[in-house]
Formats: C-alpha cells, sequence, structure tokens
C-alpha cells in the first residue's frame, strides 16, 4: 500500500480550515520533518483522470509530473492534509518533504502555503484567516515577488528551479 511518512508528532483531524487537517500532538521544533509524501509517480494526462474520482491528492514535482495515489484504496494513506494557509507554520524541502518552518506548539494546525509547491492553473479563496490572508490564491502565487522573498528557501525544489532561472533573466 502506498502511503505517506508521518511524523510521530502530528495527527490527522477534523480542521476548522477546510475537512480534514494535520495537528500537532506535542510541542515541534523548528525545522523538524513532519511529512513526506508518498505515491505514485505519473504524468499530468493521468493526473487529470486521477482527478475525477479522486480529487485533488496529489503534489506537482515538474511542470508535467505529479505523485499521489492512484487507487481510492491508496488515497487516505497518501493524504497529507496540510491546509493552506497565508501565513504557514510547514514549508516543503526538496520535492517531498515538508518541515516546521518555525517552532509549532502542541494543538496547532500544521498549514502550508500552496504558492510554495504548485505551478497549475487553479484558483480557490481563502479561508485561513491569517493577517496576511490574499483572500484568493492559485497556482502560479510563487511568481509574486514578496512570497519569493517571504519563503525563501522553502519553495520546492522544482519551484525554486523557476524562481532562480527568472532571477538570471531579470
Amino acid at each position: 500500500m502506498v502511503r505517506s511518512w508521518f511524523s510521530d508528532k502530528v495527527e490527522k483531524r477534523l480542521s476548522d480550515i477546510e475537512g480534514k487537517g494535520l495537528f500537532a500532538l506535542s510541542d515541534i521544533a523548528n525545522g523538524e520533518l513532519l511529512v513526506v509524501k508518498g505515491g505514485h509517480l505519473f504524468d499530468r494526462s493521468k493526473r487529470d483522470q486521477l482527478s475525477r474520482t479522486l480529487g485533488p491528492s496529489e503534489i506537482q514535482i515538474e511542470d508535467d509530473l505529479f505523485i499521489g495515489p492512484i487507487t481510492a484504496e491508496e488515497r487516505e494513506g497518501s493524504m497529507m492534509y496540510l491546509n493552506h494557509s497565508c501565513e504557514p507554520n510547514v514549508g516543503i524541502k526538496g520535492q517531498v518533504c515538508f518541515h516546521a518552518m518555525r517552532d509549532i506548539t502542541k494543538g496547532e494546525e500544521l498549514t502550508f502555503d500552496y504558492a510554495t509547491g504548485d505551478n497549475d492553473d487553479w484558483r480557490m479563496e481563502c479561508a485561513c484567516g491569517s493577517s496576511r490572508c490574499r483572500e484568493t490564491v492559485s497556482g502560479k502565487d510563487w511568481q509574486i515577488a514578496d512570497l519569493q522573498k517571504r519563503y525563501d528557501g522553502w519553495f520546492s525544489s522544482y519551484l525554486q528551479t523557476k524562481i532562480d532561472a527568472r532571477m538570471r533573466i531579470s
């Protein structure tokens, strides 16, 4: 069975942000590894096909490459339940590793900014409630200069490569 890996310091439960969320069972130190996304590798065509039955359950790791479950039976074990926040406490290192961006206290919901890991055509209304809320987030928000500064070192390596290339051009 394909599964994501979770630290023993986290648990899935109902979230005030959206459906299920991931929460700290104990205090977590800045930099701690919390989740490693598991799944199969597939292209955009397969992702589009799977999304009709599985919903959003993958993460993007290249322009035309994703990782996630391919069956309904694998979905729950692969889902990270890291809800979006415009002021996150979790960030991506590499392609599939999610670490604490700061110290996190017991009971706190773990969140990440979708801008740090996605380059796709979608938009959603944000329900994070943070003082930095963008109200609407999209799969192209990684291009916002302010976010590039704020999340320096916390973008997936796939997006960081795109950011670095844009910096060299400008």
